[in-house]
């Protein structure tokens, strides 16, 4: 492989992803709804990963496959590119939704790590997707899938123009809607009840704007002790989401 200077486009674009890691390359290429349009591999790895024959597959060493990735990522010997997943519509996801399910609604939260390790957790908990605001979340990625581990490929994920418009949607497919914030006075054991919820949480620092906390049907806080302020939103979504599964 020719030796070229680091640029964004060189590390894949939101038209044109690029995923890395072996995790995140075998979900990929596991997921039927997924188009990889070629891939580059240390020679071990690909014939650890064996790539489907309509791949157009580049061998490659380790340390060119870390000028494809931002700041040498974790690569684990594999980088594709892809196409981007087909759109999934809200009211798709609400029309599915089982009479028992979970919904996670995120406000604003734009760092592809904390989004990446959300739709990790949204998986092992069993709820049916993620919904964010189209324009203040980020792209799929291979940060994001390197940190979903997989799930990325797996959890249905909804961006919608208008955040608010969707929790009333959302309300009206009878979930009751929570919003995670450490000012409200009740805990999230007390406000959990009907048997569809949607978990709403917002971004670090800002939490949920005003507007999202009024589309909520309750506020609830989550019972940490004075140690720590607050904890990282994709921690706050896990613990969240573990209630809501076993309540």
């Amino acid at each position: 492989m020719s030796r070229r200077k680091k640029s964004h486009q060189s590390h894949g674009t939101p038209n044109r992803p690029r995923l890395w890691g072996k995790h995140a390359v075998t979900a990929a290429l596991d997921n039927p709804g997924r188009k990889v349009l070629r891939a580059w591999a240390t020679r071990d790895t690909a014939e650890y990963m064996q790539f489907p024959q309509d791949v157009a597959l580049t061998l490659a060493e380790a340390p060119d496959l870390g000028r494809l990735v931002p700041n040498d990522a974790p690569h684990q010997g594999v980088v594709i590119e892809v196409e981007p997943l087909e759109e999934v519509w809200l009211d798709e996801l609400l029309t599915g939704a089982p009479e028992r399910a979970i919904l996670l609604v995120l406000d604003q939260v734009t760092d592809p790590h904390n989004v990446g390790a959300i739709l990790r957790s949204v998986a092992a908990f069993g709820a049916i997707g993620i919904v964010t605001q189209d324009r203040h979340s980020p792209p799929e990625s291979g940060v994001i899938a390197k940190a979903a581990s997989g799930a990325l490929e797996r959890v249905p994920w909804a961006r919608v123009v208008n955040l608010a418009r969707a929790l009333e949607e959302i309300g009206d497919a009878g979930f009751w809607r929570i919003g995670l914030t450490g000012e409200a006075e009740a805990d999230l054991k007390a406000a959990l009840g009907p048997a569809r919820v949607s978990l709403v949480l917002g971004a670090e620092g800002a939490g949920l704007r005003p507007n999202t906390r009024e589309h909520c049907d309750a506020l609830a806080r989550l019972p940490i002790s004075d140690a720590v302020e607050s904890l990282n939103v994709s921690n706050a979504a896990a613990v969240s989401l573990y209630a809501a599964s076993i309540a």
